[in-house]
């Protein structure tokens, strides 16, 4: 009896070999990052005690494509190619004459899409005589990753996790150490920056923000030591673009083109990973999907945010970006998607939205946490909560398929499973979880510490 197809696989030849940098075909460069001290724009000199050089040619490249590494290639070749999976049963359920793709990065070893530039930075920092790498985690997806990359290459690991995030989720924090990490929940009294939020707000449930401040301030106290960012930043970007080329293959083998890209956004990497080389055909002209990027209403950077020079972290200091920002003191609810509780969005993101590129909505948790039961009770993935977001907005999108009659493709990307997040589906299965919203007032508070330049 034949079977209609739902997984769709690369052979491990085809796993890519370059990375694709999407600035040299924009119609114009993004904004430079600027010193916090000149306000000029920062070079290769300011950013070498935090990076290693490799990453920092990385980061301002004007090349199209970047050689991937064969030590980081042998190191993918552990879980990539991911699969694309179309969601056939998860259409059925909403009686949809859409077609729903995912590509799947919880195949990894921690579980998400983060490994993806965690093994490349990792293996740069060694190439340049790093021992140490420090970095910051919410909910525990990026520290994992990091944990994983720096033992590959016999590195040590020092993180500091978010601390409701590092309440909320023992399992992740015993998965990092299995992995041969340090850890410390932010803010903690180990850096002047953590010891100064703690002397304001003992009770401080922490930020991205406030974790980013410590782990810079530890990384800059020791000559063997660098610090690791886990998006934002545009080499990360550029290694998470492994993601959408293998997409693009795989869509080819299902005979589809997407007509809507949706995905989650924190700090920007899984949404452009997977949207990025399919901007680069929209530009082109090969094709001309709608490409949305789905935010936490509780952190709404894109949709609430402004456009604007900010710090990176809470303290201020690293650079300014130009970025979606809710003002770098900002600090979120502790909603269960701890990986988007993040004050900013990635430069080149707010960019490209700038550009009409892309668009944003923001959607609240109990609406996710929904659409991932469903996801789970059909696909039998359980979600990590920020992907919800994501299967929240394609499910939006396959109901409105259903009212018009439109038999649209959607794709998205599940970055990670939520095995170790079923904290988040108690509160959700036994109705304690709430609906958090962002209030205006605060939103002005914040903003009124934003430099203005």
């Amino acid at each position: 009896m034949a079977t209609e197809r739902s997984t769709f696989l690369l052979d491990e030849t085809q796993i890519p070999t370059q990375w694709y940098n999407l600035v040299p075909d924009l119609p114009a460069p993004p904004p430079p990052p600027l010193h916090p001290g000149t306000r000029e724009p920062v070079g290769p000199d300011d950013l070498a005690p935090l990076f290693p050089m490799a990453l920092i040619g990385q980061e301002v490249t004007g090349d199209q494509y970047v050689d991937i590494p064969g030590g980081v290639l042998d190191v993918y070749r552990i879980w990539r190619p991911s699969p694309l999976v179309r969601a056939r049963r998860l259409e059925k359920l909403l009686d949809t004459p859409a077609k729903i793709f995912f590509k799947y990065e919880g195949v990894s070893p921690a579980g998400s899409h983060k490994p993806n530039t965690a093994v490349p930075q990792a293996f740069y920092n060694h190439e340049e005589g790093v021992r140490r790498l420090t970095t910051e985690t919410g909910a525990g997806q990026w520290g994992t990753a990091l944990a994983f990359a720096t033992a590959q290459y016999g590195m040590e690991c020092e993180v500091w996790q978010v601390r409701s995030s590092y309440d909320q989720k023992p399992a992740r924090r015993t998965m990092m150490e299995v992995y041969g990490a340090t850890l410390h929940p932010s803010p903690s009294d180990l850096t002047e920056a953590g010891r100064s939020v703690l002397a304001e707000h003992p009770d401080s449930t922490g930020s991205l923000g406030i974790a980013i401040s410590e782990a810079v301030e530890a990384a800059l106290q020791r000559e063997d030591t660098r610090y690791a960012l886990g998006s934002v930043l545009n080499h990360v970007l550029l290694h998470q673009t492994v993601i959408g080329q293998e997409a693009l293959l795989q869509l080819e083998q299902a005979e589809a083109v997407p007509d809507v890209i949706v995905g989650c956004t924190g700090g920007g990497s899984n949404f452009a990973g997977l949207s990025f080389p399919f901007i680069r055909e929209k530009l082109a002209g090969r094709m001309d999907p709608v490409i949305r990027c789905v935010e936490p209403a509780a952190c709404p950077s894109l949709t609430r945010g402004e456009y604007r020079y900010d710090f990176g972290d809470t303290i201020g200091m690293t650079p300014l970006l130009k970025m979606h920002t809710l003002g770098h003191g900002f600090i979120p609810d502790s909603i269960h998607a701890g990986g988007l509780r993040y004050h900013g969005m990635a430069p080149l993101v707010s960019h490209v939205y700038e550009l009409g590129l892309a668009e944003a909505e923001a959607i609240p948790q109990l609406e996710c946490f929904q659409a991932a039961l469903m996801f789970a009770r059909t696909q039998g993935i359980v979600p990590a909560p920020e992907p919800t977001h994501a299967i929240a907005a394609a499910i939006r999108e396959a109901n409105r398929c259903k009212e018009s009659g439109e038999e649209k493709t959607i794709l998205t990307a599940l970055c990670g499973h939520g095995h170790l997040d079923m904290s988040a589906y108690e509160s959700y299965l036994h109705g304690s979880m709430q609906d958090l919203d962002f209030p205006e007032e605060e939103l002005r508070a914040a903003m009124e510490a934003v430099p203005v330049v």
